[in-house]
Parts: C-alpha cells; sequence; structure tokens
C-alpha cells in the first residue's frame, strides 16, 4: 500500500467519525436557525410559506405567528424537528394566533407548556405533525400536545401526540372540526373534544393513554359543546396512571377509559373497536361525577349527557380492573372479585325535570343497539346504593348526525 492510498484513507476514516449534528442531534448554528425562524414568523405576509430544513434544531424561547394566510413546512416529522428542551421563556412551542393557517410535516418536541397552540382562528390545517416529550410521560410534561381552541372549521389528521399531561389532540369551543387518522400514546387523555359544536373524529388510533377518546362540555366556558361522532377508531389499552396535575379537570379521568363522554349531548359511537380498557370500554357521566362539580357554570349550562347513541362497536375485554377504590367496590357488588363491567359504565345521574310518565323522552335517552353489549347504571344520585345492569330503557335508536362538511377534509 502506497503512502498516498494510506493518507487518504486516514483522512477519509477522520470525515466518517465526523457528525452534521452536535450533542443531543441538534444542527450546528441551530440558535442561529431560531432568530432566523422566529424573524420570518414575524415578518411573514400572506401567501408565505416558511420551510424548515431537514434536522433537529434547538430553541430556548416560544416561538409565535400573528399573520393570517402562512403555511409552515417541514420535511416529515421525524426529519424536521423543533426541540425546545432547554427552553426558558415563553408558554407555548409554538403560539398562533392567525387563520387560514396550515402546519405540516414537522415535529415540535418537549416544550415547557403546551407544544403547539392555536387560537381564535377559521380555516386552520394541521398535519403531520408530531408533539413529544422524549423523557416518557410525566407529570412534568407541558399540558398538550395539539391545542386548537376557540377556532372554525378545523382539520387535523395524520399527527402524533405522546406524553402530554393534560390532552394529546384537543380542540376546544370550536365549531366544524375533523379529527382524523390521528395517532396518540401515553398522554393523559388521547384525544378530546371540549365544548365544540360539530366534530367527525374518525380513524385515529387512542392506545395507551388514561382515557382515550373523550367528549367533554366544561361548565365555565360560553361555548356548550354538542353534535359530535366519534367513529371507526381503535381505543385500546388505555389502561396508563393518570399523571395530570391535581385539581385539573383531566385529574378525575379513571385510568382504564377507553371513550368518556361527559355533560355532553347529542353524541354519535360507532363502528370503533374498543378493546382491554381495564375501567370500562365506554363511560357515560354527568358533570356530578367530576372533581370541578363545584366549579362556577356558565347561565343555563347542561350538566347532563343526553341524546348519546352507541351501536355497531366491536369490544372485546375491558372493565375487570377499574380505578379506583369505589369502582372496584362497585364492580365487585355488581359482578364479583373475577367479574367485569359491562361495555358501558353510566354513572346514573339524568335531568329528572324532563320526565315524562316517569321516562326520560327518547330523544334524551343513552340508546345502546350494540349486540349483547351492556350497561352498568352505577346509580350516582342514589349515593350508589342501588347499581342497575338493566338495559331495558336504553333499548332504543335515535337519528343519526350528519357528517361534518369541511373542504379542507375533502381534498
Amino acid at each position: 500500500m502506497n503512502k498516498r492510498l494510506i493518507v487518504c484513507i486516514a483522512v477519509l476514516l477522520a470525515l466518517s467519525g465526523c457528525s452534521s449534528e452536535t450533542e443531543g442531534g441538534s444542527v450546528p448554528g441551530d440558535s442561529k436557525f431560531a432568530d432566523e425562524l422566529q424573524t420570518k414568523l414575524l415578518d411573514a405576509k400572506p401567501g408565505d410559506v416558511i420551510l424548515i430544513p431537514e434536522g433537529k434544531f434547538s430553541f430556548t424561547r416560544g416561538l409565535s405567528l400573528s399573520v393570517d394566510g402562512v403555511t409552515i413546512r417541514g420535511a416529515g416529522m421525524d426529519k424536521s424537528i423543533l426541540s425546545f428542551k432547554g427552553q426558558v421563556a415563553g408558554a407555548e412551542g409554538l403560539l398562533v394566533t392567525a387563520s387560514d393557517f396550515t402546519i405540516e410535516n414537522l415535529a415540535i418536541e418537549d416544550t415547557k407548556g403546551d407544544a403547539l397552540k392555536i387560537t381564535k382562528g377559521n380555516n386552520i390545517v394541521i398535519r403531520s405533525v408530531r408533539t413529544e416529550w422524549t423523557g416518557g410521560y410525566s407529570t412534568r410534561n407541558g399540558a398538550y400536545g395539539i391545542y386548537p381552541v376557540q377556532t372554525t372549521n378545523v382539520l387535523m389528521e395524520d399527527n402524533v401526540a405522546i406524553g402530554a399531561s393534560d390532552a394529546g389532540i384537543y380542540v376546544g369551543q370550536s365549531k366544524n372540526v375533523v379529527v382524523r387518522r390521528n395517532r396518540a400514546e401515553f398522554n393523559v387523555a388521547g384525544i378530546e373534544i371540549e365544548n365544540t359544536i360539530d366534530a367527525d373524529v374518525y380513524e385515529n388510533l387512542a392506545a395507551n393513554n388514561t382515557g382515550g377518546i373523550l367528549v367533554f362540555n366544561m361548565p365555565n366556558l360560553p361555548q356548550e359543546g354538542k353534535n359530535t361522532r366519534v367513529f371507526n377508531n381503535k381505543v385500546i389499552k388505555n389502561n396508563t396512571e393518570n399523571f395530570g396535575h391535581k385539581g385539573t379537570p383531566v385529574a378525575s379521568i379513571p385510568a382504564g377509559t377507553g371513550i368518556s363522554i361527559n355533560s355532553n349531548d347529542h353524541v354519535e359511537i360507532f363502528g370503533n373497536e374498543v378493546v382491554e380498557n381495564n375501567t370500562a370500554n365506554i363511560i357515560v357521566s354527568s358533570l356530578f361525577s367530576t372533581n370541578y362539580s363545584n366549579d362556577k357554570k356558565a347561565p343555563n349550562y347542561d350538566p347532563y349527557p343526553e341524546s348519546i347513541y352507541i351501536y355497531g362497536n366491536k369490544f372485546s375485554g375491558g372493565g375487570g380492573s377499574p380505578d379506583g377504590m369505589d369502582l372496584k367496590a362497585l364492580k365487585v357488588s355488581l359482578f364479583g372479585i373475577n367479574g367485569r363491567f359491562p361495555d358501558i359504565l353510566w354513572d346514573g345521574y339524568f335531568n329528572k325535570a324532563l320526565l315524562v310518565n316517569g321516562q326520560l323522552p327518547m330523544a334524551m335517552r343513552i340508546c345502546i343497539n350494540n349486540g349483547a353489549s351492556g350497561i352498568a347504571n352505577a346509580d350516582g344520585p342514589g349515593g350508589y346504593k342501588n347499581p342497575s345492569t338493566d338495559i331495558t330503557p336504553h333499548k332504543c335508536d335515535l337519528p343519526k348526525l350528519p357528517p361534518v362538511k369541511l373542504e379542507s377534509a375533502a381534498r
């Protein structure tokens, strides 16, 4: 081997030992990129497309955008990564207060607070975005992964949310929403629809959360939600311990909750595969079974779940190891130590003012048409003294809700 060849090999070996990333996977000079990106966001004009190149970029401060008509586009959720592991300022990773906004093909990791928050905007598209706290699930993680609130015409598709201490994929106080083909794992709430009107939630995977898919109405907000369809989802083994902050609404979610409806009306649950959620595959409950039942309430707030239609779902396992001593005692009293709750668990609260001849009108009931699936009425109003498994009042059908019409979802 001649001397020139030896030198060439040595040079090649030295170069192969060099990396394009610094410790922690960040691209050299990424502090400069962070400054440049925030400048682009501040100087953006309607119609701008801001590209995030492939690489992992570190940020110490939150980013913000307040210009309508902007698109932020990366090279892929595992290729363009915005890391906030060293964040010292800002309540979010990215805060957007704008309309006609699209964000796609990137990841936001390890934010101090919420990862992606979008507020008071119309025509929002969130596509192929990953939000994750990479150290595993923890109360120290930020509350929300993907968090549009007070928005209209929202499409959330093909996203991934992991490790949020409140909700991984959330939409609140919004109208006309489609949430589809997302994956939510190891959050307290995997997917949460809160005080939202007209939402379709379908073809998602919610697995290994505390609660898989939640449809809630909070008492102290100006808009009450209704008209939500939850269908064709996989809701699998949502048995992770509740790691939410004490006193927050999600802290009252029992570990082992598949799909949960609380104080919401006109909810349709069909075609889902709901498997091995240890407390119950579906829970239907009122404000009175939460840890915030004494909170201030908006005028005319309705605390009862009404017009709930459950049909055509595939259930497997679940209900055999409920979370909390009260639920464990209830299960044992009804089904014995080795028994399990039926697929549907109801706290038993209803609006007595609506009774006609001692019965709720058909249109206000929890209606179940799901083969052999049963229901357990926990008798919350009676102090849980006379629980029942009588499904007769629930053998009914309700008119089906219309699909949500959203232009961005039709493309």
